[in-house]
């Protein structure tokens, strides 16, 4: 049966948020399917790629020990869905947040603050470290996505940053679940000469930075997509 780990993980993380997606009394969330899908969808192909060419790099690799055994392009099934249904349960929590506490966010200043802070940290992690692959681009990534967000000042990460706090706690027990803390060996291995070395429980600590840019791209995919189709998502709880 272990086999299956990979793709009950996926399939447990996505349950739960997709099941309270129908739920109407409330968020009613599932109305917005078609941009969140696309958002997703899209982010999605730019990290499949990434992943793909990495793959081919042995940058990272995936045990057959822990998969159903059908691969395409060195990705195992349960990683292609990986990029559809987690994003979609990370920023389920996100949404849910900005719902029922709608008043919840940082203000502008401090949330600038924050990004040049994190921009001065990933851009000197990324210059640093141009020998290793998957720390470069993790971290470069991520301090392009800070220019962008210092640059636009974009108001979602002024609730976005919060929540990602909160995201990252089921973030942190699958991916754990991923590189080894609960299984015997780990169903994703990376070569260390391509990261940093430095774990955060069992994952390279590139992979939360991933995860940010992952899912804070796929945000702002979707807000571009919900006002170019005139969705409107109430921000209070309703009697």
């Amino acid at each position: 049966m272990q086999q299956y780990y990979y793709i009950a993980l996926d399939i447990l993380s996505f349950s739960i948020p997709f099941i309270f997606s129908f739920e109407k009394k409330w968020m009613n969330f599932i109305r917005f399917w078609k941009p969140y899908f696309l958002a997703i969808i899209t982010v999605g192909i730019f990290f499949i790629l990434w992943d793909i060419y990495f793959a081919y790099q042995n940058v990272w690799g995936f045990n057959d020990e822990y998969l159903m055994g059908i691969r395409w392009f060195k990705l195992p099934l349960e990683e292609w869905l990986f990029f559809l249904l987690i994003p979609y349960s990370s920023n389920f929590i996100h949404y849910s947040l900005e719902y029922f506490f709608p008043k919840l966010q940082l203000t502008k200043k401090l949330t600038q603050w924050i990004s040049v802070l994190l921009l001065i940290v990933s851009a000197s992690v990324f210059a640093t470290n141009l020998d290793r692959i998957y720390t470069a681009a993790s971290f470069g990534l991520f301090a392009l996505l800070m220019i962008f967000q210092i640059f636009y000042q974009w108001e979602y990460a002024r609730k976005f940053y919060i929540s990602f706090v909160l995201i990252y706690v089921p973030f942190f027990f699958v991916n754990s679940a991923l590189t080894g803390s609960y299984s015997e060996n780990p169903v994703v291995f990376y070569d260390n000469n391509e990261n940093l070395g430095i774990r955060v429980g069992t994952m390279p600590l590139e992979d939360s930075f991933y995860c940010f840019s992952m899912l804070y791209g796929s945000v702002l995919l979707f807000e571009y997509f919900r006002r170019k189709w005139n969705y409107s998502l109430s921000m209070s709880v309703k009697s």
